[in-house]
């Protein structure tokens, strides 16, 4: 096993955050619920507490005996911080003024490991209600700003630590620095986690678990299920079959395109046909909830129908990344099962087999990363998310193949022209979404009755939060100009404007 750094969660809206900047570094790391600790094994080199919205002077409150760590190195975050302090016999008190935001460090101990080459009026982020008062003797304290005295603290004599800012955060400029001085000079990880040693790893891992097996999977085109059968295929080859099943809520040509990037890539590969089945579970539903249900008890139907076809095939192939399993996981204990969307819909209760997940431990910028090692097109790794229940949630009301068409075209000209002018990779999703609104148009001299489409596109890091796209005027103009000229049954053409919060990258 890895070297690794485990992050013990607190409650934190920060806790991936920091699991992202460790692994920046090439440490592998794993987040665990506080009250859930694995057993600590000798691979695990350093743990980390997050912080957390709750106070360490309520009852009830998230707690933790760093003791169980015997001498493997802990650095306390805010929350973190102030549990190790007020254990220890230190006070912890609510803030006279509550402390968010940017604040300089004003005093640094730069003979503490933990800060070497930190600046001296370095840039922190504070967000806490709660001070560290005082500290035991025991303590001592390594960095102040003007309005927190204990900034930073360590246990003389041990490696245990506890930083009141947020170093995760970019607005800590040299929170990187700091991390990696706990992560690869106190704890002393080697930084060799990377994707070409992910990919060595990982393929040697499913020769062993799967052997001879036969695994089956779905393919969407996008790039986490695109990753992990070729991450599957370079371990069993012919065994993993794979099948893309057209629901009739694809973009344009996508069927016929994605089957052919995959043939090319040597997998095992079997296109479905069933845009009908999509269309008749869909007739007649409007709301949002009973589209993505009819959608999702279909495409468990169609895939388990041609699953079943298959002889002897023992595991379900899946594409589930780590935001999906840390999000079943709360701090209040593990959940009894994964999201539904995260399984398949369910696939692996219904079908009784094995799962076999590669990227399970992954972000999706490492899935791109392990997906450039593997030599994977990148117009497949550089894809705008796409929602599982593809156009029939972008279709506001009751999909039919008619209005299907109509927006495929819309997408087209829009995602096209997103390429030809430079834009598509300077945005992190685009699409088009058809509303059940009609409005009165002119073209020549007739008057036109017709549909109206709302463009929708942002920018994010990770569809956690986002903000509308500001796409050049002209380039608007002109895609609006496209759309109205060369999509019948389209007379009008709006740009969504909203940020997330409060809307939704999607509409339904």
């Amino acid at each position: 096993m890895a070297q690794q750094i485990l992050i013990l969660d607190f409650g934190s809206q920060y806790t991936q955050l920091i699991a992202r900047r460790v692994r920046e570094l090439n440490v592998y790391c794993e987040i665990h619920p506080f009250n859930h600790i694995p057993t600590i094994t000798p691979d695990i080199k350093g743990v980390i507490l997050s912080g957390s919205p709750c106070s360490v002077r309520d009852a009830n409150s998230p707690d933790v005996d760093i003791k169980q760590f015997g001498k493997i190195p802990v650095l306390g975050v805010c929350y973190g911080a102030q549990l190790i302090a007020h254990k220890s016999g230190g006070s912890v008190a609510p803030s006279q003024i509550r402390e968010y935001g940017r604040a300089k460090l004003t005093t640094v101990n730069h003979h503490n490991e933990l800060l070497k080459e930190i600046s001296l009026d370095s840039q922190v982020w504070m967000s806490h209600a709660d001070t560290i008062t005082s500290i035991p003797d025991q303590f001592e304290i390594i960095a102040s700003t003007p309005s927190v005295k204990v900034a930073a603290f360590h246990l003389k004599g041990e490696k245990i630590y506890g930083i009141q800012f947020h170093p995760e955060v970019t607005h800590s400029l040299e929170g990187k620095n700091l991390l990696r001085n706990f992560v690869v000079h106190i704890c002393g990880c080697a930084q060799d986690w990377t994707p070409d040693q992910f990919v060595e790893t990982t393929v040697a891992d499913l020769k062993k678990k799967l052997g001879n097996d036969k695994v089956v999977m779905a393919l969407s085109g996008g790039v986490d299920s695109t990753v992990a059968a070729m991450l599957i295929h370079k371990a069993i080859g012919k065994n993993l079959y794979c099948i893309f099943v057209d629901n009739g809520l694809l973009r344009k040509d996508e069927f016929a395109q994605v089957l052919q990037s995959y043939q090319g890539m040597g997998l095992n590969i079997k296109g479905v046909d069933a845009k009908d089945k999509f269309y008749t579970s869909l007739k007649g539903l409007a709301e949002p909830e009973s589209k993505r249900k009819a959608i999702g008890k279909t495409f468990i139907d169609v895939f388990d129908e041609e699953a079943h076809a298959l002889t002897e095939v023992k595991w379900l192939g899946q594409g589930t990344i780590y935001p999906d399993v840390i999000e079943s996981v709360s701090v209040k204990g593990p959940s009894a099962t994964i999201k539904s969307h995260h399984n398949v819909g369910g696939l692996p209760e219904k079908m009784k087999m094995k799962v076999v997940e590669p990227l399970n431990t992954l972000f999706k910028d490492e899935v791109r990363l392990v997906g450039k090692t593997l030599g994977i097109d990148p117009l497949i790794l550089g894809r705008h998310p796409f929602p599982g229940p593809g156009l029939g949630i972008r279709i506001l009301g009751e999909v039919t193949a008619d209005k299907v068409k109509i927006l495929q075209e819309v997408d087209a000209i829009f995602i096209g022209g997103l390429r030809s002018h430079g834009l598509y990779e300077k945005v992190w999703q685009a699409g088009a979404v058809l509303l059940p609104v009609y409005s009165v148009g002119v073209m020549g001299d007739e008057r036109t009755y017709e549909q109206v489409t709302a463009l929708r596109a942002v920018v994010s890091v990770d569809g956690m939060t986002a903000d509308w796209a500001h796409l050049p005027h002209e380039f608007l103009s002109e895609i609006s100009s496209d759309i109205i000229n060369k999509v019948k049954g389209v007379n009008r053409v709006v740009y969504d404007i909203s940020s997330k919060p409060p809307a939704t990258i999607e509409w339904e």
